[in-house]
């Protein structure tokens, strides 16, 4: 089920405060539903990308940068869109600058 794009917004406007809690209350409902948390959980990276639009008059591709979480799952190299983020907190933005992945998430992928 896709999320929200209200939920989404609501979460980017988010303080760290209450992005803790709902980090709180996403792995209690997560352990609910019978899924194990702790060393099994993924290490995600985010990316910055630029994309084309594939409109043959465009004049401003790339656009961007959009941002992804990259991890793997099952074997598989999973992706998820996170937006067009124009607000990095300063730690985030340097560890991104060197190569576009993001080591002080470490596996918190928020």
């Amino acid at each position: 089920m896709p999320i929200d794009r209200d939920v989404l917004e609501a979460v980017r406007e988010m303080g760290e405060p209450e992005l803790r809690r709902l980090l709180m209350l996403a792995q209690a409902r997560l352990q609910i539903h019978g899924v194990a948390l702790g060393a099994t959980a993924p290490e995600i990276k985010v990316r910055s990308q630029s994309v084309r639009c594939g409109k043959p008059t465009c004049s401003r591709c790339p656009h961007g940068p959009y941002w992804y979480a990259y991890w793997s799952e099952d074997g598989k190299r999973r992706s998820k869109y996170l937006g067009k983020l124009d607000e990095l907190p300063e730690h985030v933005a340097q560890g991104i600058a060197g190569n576009d992945e993001n080591p002080a998430l470490g596996s918190t992928g928020s």
